[in-house]
């Protein structure tokens, strides 16, 4: 913030979002918005959906029987996972695998997912439990939403390595929804065209043609 504020010269807010009103997943982040001059956007008073009304895990999750038993866990390691975590338990300590069902909203999914999965494990009835498909990662950060759909042409690893590492889409989206207007205003105020909808495309003097974002 000080170097944001006080050594580069934009006006700084900032505020924790959880992603639970869009996607079901607990994942709080904060986020921070800058402008360059003073604007009339007001973070704190921004309306944020309420996160009892979010999606549940049901909503993301792949059938069962569609699922590649790959992602099931192995009886070692699933026997390894509820001896660790009673130890744990034993001593008074959290630390441990985390099992989910249909109607729960998940922990935050991390990079290191592709390890072992229990941060988020999924219930299968009748069967050990489960990782999350790169599909339901995919789905549960908000890439692969209503019509949009995601590619994912990397391995398990890499894919469960970037999830993990990334924001949810839809919140960001939410936070850039609420600038839009106060940049466009803040773009018409400096008296540079404003185009909306689309993306001019400028040649500068000595440099390759660029896109330049109203």
């Amino acid at each position: 913030m000080n170097v944001l504020q006080n050594e580069l010269g934009y006006h700084v807010q900032h505020r924790v979002i959880s992603s639970e009103p869009w996607v079901p997943q607990k994942r709080e982040r904060i986020f921070i918005v800058g402008f360059r001059d003073p604007t009339d956007f007001d973070f704190d008073a921004l309306e944020v959906p309420d996160s009892k009304a979010g999606p549940r895990l049901k909503e993301i999750l792949q059938p069962h029987e569609e699922v590649d038993p790959k992602y099931t866990l192995t009886p070692r390691l699933w026997q390894y996972l509820q001896d660790y975590k009673a130890k744990h338990q034993a001593k008074g300590n959290g630390f441990g695998y985390s099992l989910f069902g249909p109607d729960d909203v998940a922990r935050t999914l991390s990079a290191r997912y592709y390890k072992d999965g229990s941060e988020v494990l999924i219930e299968q009835p009748g069967n050990r439990p489960r990782r999350l498909t790169p599909l339901e990662c995919a789905r549960l950060m908000g890439f692969d939403r209503g019509k949009r759909r995601w590619r994912i042409e990397v391995s398990d690893t890499q894919a469960y390595r970037q999830f993990g590492n990334a924001v949810v889409v839809p919140v960001v989206e939410f936070v850039a929804k609420a600038m839009q207007p106060h940049i466009l205003k803040a773009v018409e105020t400096s008296g540079k065209p404003v185009i909306r909808g689309e993306v001019p495309i400028v040649a500068r003097p000595g440099s390759e043609l660029a896109a330049e974002y109203a």
